[in-house]
């Protein structure tokens, strides 16, 4: 079994939230509950949160959209192609998450402590 970790960075590439999620979960299904009762100016993500539903939501919310459209999608939307460069954001978070090998290799048994060592990891990454 395998875990998905999805995460919220500040514009500074620092931890906000996340979830965890079963690895063979869509990506879209944890996008609720990670931005649930946060107020931001506009979300930033790649191909896989590019759904109707999302979409929705943040234009609810009046927050800029700046997702990468799946080449299947019928009516492409206009992404700010400057604003999408800063993406690597929580590309570099992750990469530097997994170099906790606790993290990297799953090895804490339950979601609980997993999600206490991901704090702690990114309390760490935070204070570099």
């Amino acid at each position: 079994m395998t875990t998905k970790i999805l995460a919220l960075t500040d514009a500074l590439g620092n931890l906000v939230r996340f979830v965890l999620m079963p690895g063979q979960r869509f990506d879209t299904v944890g996008v609720a509950p990670l931005i649930e009762g946060l107020s931001f100016g506009g979300l930033i993500a790649d191909k896989a949160f590019d759904s109707n539903a999302i979409i929705a939501d943040l234009n609810e919310r009046g927050a800029k959209i700046v997702i990468s459209q799946h080449p299947r999608r019928a009516s492409p939307l206009k992404i700010d192609a400057e604003l999408y460069k800063w993406r690597h954001l929580i590309e570099n978070f992750f990469c530097k998450l997994k170099d906790f090998k606790r993290i990297a290799m799953r090895a804490c048994k339950t979601d609980t402590s997993f999600k206490a060592i991901i704090h702690l990891a990114a309390a760490i990454i935070h204070s570099r």
